[in-house]
Protein backbone atom coordinates (compact mmCIF):
# COMPACT_ATOMS: atom_id res chain seq x y z
CA UNK A 1 0.00 0.00 0.00
CA UNK A 2 1.44 3.35 -1.06
CA UNK A 3 0.95 6.39 1.15
CA UNK A 4 1.93 10.03 0.84
CA UNK A 5 2.54 11.82 4.12
CA UNK A 6 2.93 15.59 4.22
CA UNK A 7 4.55 17.67 6.92
CA UNK A 8 5.77 21.21 7.48
CA UNK A 9 2.60 23.27 7.39
CA UNK A 10 1.76 25.87 10.00
CA UNK A 11 1.13 29.51 10.77
CA UNK A 12 3.52 32.16 9.49
CA UNK A 13 3.47 35.91 9.07
CA UNK A 14 3.37 37.49 5.64
CA UNK A 15 6.84 37.60 4.15
CA UNK A 16 7.91 34.49 6.01
CA UNK A 17 8.89 31.05 4.79
CA UNK A 18 7.80 27.45 5.20
CA UNK A 19 9.09 24.18 3.81
CA UNK A 20 6.66 21.38 3.09
CA UNK A 21 7.76 17.77 2.77
CA UNK A 22 5.95 14.81 1.27
CA UNK A 23 7.30 11.31 1.73
CA UNK A 24 5.98 8.43 -0.31
CA UNK A 25 6.12 5.13 1.53
CA UNK A 26 5.13 1.55 0.85
CA UNK A 27 5.97 -0.81 -1.95
CA UNK A 28 7.07 1.59 -4.66
CA UNK A 29 8.64 0.60 -7.93
CA UNK A 30 9.07 4.15 -9.19
CA UNK A 31 7.68 7.61 -8.53
CA UNK A 32 6.94 9.61 -11.66
CA UNK A 33 5.64 13.17 -11.52
CA UNK A 34 5.04 14.52 -8.04
CA UNK A 35 3.48 17.80 -7.16
CA UNK A 36 1.78 20.11 -4.73
CA UNK A 37 -1.76 21.45 -4.96
CA UNK A 38 -3.54 24.02 -2.85
CA UNK A 39 -7.18 24.27 -1.88
CA UNK A 40 -8.49 27.39 -0.22
CA UNK A 41 -11.92 27.42 1.48
CA UNK A 42 -14.69 27.42 -1.09
CA UNK A 43 -12.29 27.00 -4.00
CA UNK A 44 -11.21 24.17 -6.23
CA UNK A 45 -7.93 22.37 -5.74
CA UNK A 46 -5.28 23.97 -7.95
CA UNK A 47 -1.79 23.03 -9.02
CA UNK A 48 1.00 24.91 -7.26
CA UNK A 49 4.06 23.13 -8.59
CA UNK A 50 5.14 19.77 -9.93
CA UNK A 51 8.34 17.99 -10.84
CA UNK A 52 8.77 15.13 -13.28
CA UNK A 53 10.95 12.08 -12.77
CA UNK A 54 13.57 13.77 -14.97
CA UNK A 55 13.51 16.94 -12.87
CA UNK A 56 11.47 19.22 -15.09
CA UNK A 57 9.45 21.66 -13.02
CA UNK A 58 6.52 23.91 -13.61
CA UNK A 59 4.75 26.38 -11.37
CA UNK A 60 1.51 28.28 -11.08
CA UNK A 61 2.01 31.90 -12.13
CA UNK A 62 1.03 33.06 -8.65
CA UNK A 63 4.03 31.36 -7.02
CA UNK A 64 6.75 31.74 -9.64
CA UNK A 65 9.87 33.25 -8.12
CA UNK A 66 8.67 32.55 -4.57
CA UNK A 67 8.21 28.78 -4.36
CA UNK A 68 10.66 26.05 -5.31
CA UNK A 69 9.85 22.37 -5.72
CA UNK A 70 12.56 19.76 -5.38
CA UNK A 71 12.87 16.06 -4.73
CA UNK A 72 15.10 13.45 -3.21
CA UNK A 73 14.66 10.44 -5.45
CA UNK A 74 16.46 8.11 -3.04
CA UNK A 75 13.90 8.92 -0.35
CA UNK A 76 10.85 9.24 -2.64
CA UNK A 77 10.34 12.64 -1.05
CA UNK A 78 9.30 15.91 -2.62
CA UNK A 79 9.71 19.32 -1.02
CA UNK A 80 8.11 22.72 -1.49
CA UNK A 81 10.12 25.68 -0.27
CA UNK A 82 7.78 28.62 0.11
CA UNK A 83 9.29 32.07 0.51
CA UNK A 84 7.80 35.55 0.63
CA UNK A 85 4.49 34.07 1.70
CA UNK A 86 1.34 36.12 1.23
CA UNK A 87 -2.05 35.87 2.97
CA UNK A 88 -3.52 34.64 -0.32
CA UNK A 89 -1.26 31.57 -0.08
CA UNK A 90 -3.39 30.40 2.84
CA UNK A 91 -4.80 27.00 1.96
CA UNK A 92 -4.57 23.30 2.59
CA UNK A 93 -1.65 21.96 0.58
CA UNK A 94 -1.93 18.46 -0.83
CA UNK A 95 0.87 16.29 -2.15
CA UNK A 96 0.17 14.31 -5.30
CA UNK A 97 2.19 11.51 -6.81
CA UNK A 98 2.02 9.44 -9.96
CA UNK A 99 3.50 6.23 -8.62
CA UNK A 100 4.03 2.74 -9.97
CA UNK A 101 3.60 0.31 -7.08
CA UNK A 102 5.91 -2.67 -6.89
CA UNK A 103 4.67 -5.65 -8.84
CA UNK A 104 2.19 -3.66 -10.91
CA UNK A 105 2.62 -2.52 -14.51
CA UNK A 106 0.65 0.71 -14.25
CA UNK A 107 0.98 4.13 -12.68
CA UNK A 108 -1.59 5.20 -10.13
CA UNK A 109 -2.41 8.63 -8.80
CA UNK A 110 -2.07 9.12 -5.03
CA UNK A 111 -2.92 12.01 -2.70
CA UNK A 112 -1.70 12.92 0.74
CA UNK A 113 -4.00 13.97 3.55
CA UNK A 114 -3.13 17.65 3.26
CA UNK A 115 -1.35 20.12 5.49
CA UNK A 116 -2.67 23.53 6.49
CA UNK A 117 -0.69 26.65 5.65
CA UNK A 118 -1.93 29.88 7.16
CA UNK A 119 -0.30 33.21 6.37
CA UNK A 120 -1.27 36.12 8.58
CA UNK A 121 -1.12 39.72 7.43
Amino acid sequence: QVQLVESGGGLVQAGGSLRLSCAASGSIRTAKTMGWYQQAPGKQRELVARITDSGITNYADSVKGRFTISKDRSKNTVYLQMNSLKPEDTAVYFCNGEIMPSGQPWVRNYWGQGTQVTVSS
